[in-house]
């Protein structure tokens, strides 16, 4: 029996220095999604960013104070997490989508430069 390779998991900009800050139980939540993502799985808690952000997805947690997110975008086997941030609404702020814009920008950038 072989065992099916995980796809591996990149953090860019400030994103694992947040992620660490979240709670202990909401580490284990979106890590528990993260896994599931590189094993092919479907996480328990995700959404499409669209039509804000075309083909990024965020995973979702919550407490009894805030909601926790993480935007990711996977290519070529590879899960890119773009921007791990907290909200207090229903509503994404602009602040955090202009991250997740910019950081997939420059993302996007430096892959096609990579396979020229």
């Amino acid at each position: 029996m072989t065992e099916a390779r995980l796809m591996e998991v990149v953090f860019l900009g400030d994103s694992q220095d947040i992620i660490r800050d979240f709670p202990d139980d909401v580490k284990e939540e979106l890590g528990g999604d993260l896994w599931r993502l590189q094993k092919g799985e479907r996480p328990l808690d995700s959404g499409s960013m669209a039509p804000a952000l075309p083909s990024v997805f965020e995973l979702r947690a919550d407490d009894k104070d805030l909601w926790y997110r993480l935007f990711y975008y996977m290519r070529d086997g590879v899960i890119y997490v773009l921007h791990c941030f907290t909200k207090k609404t229903n509503k994404t702020s602009q602040s955090d989508i202009e991250i997740g814009r910019k950081r997939l920008n420059e993302l996007k950038q430096q892959l096609t430069k990579q396979k020229k």
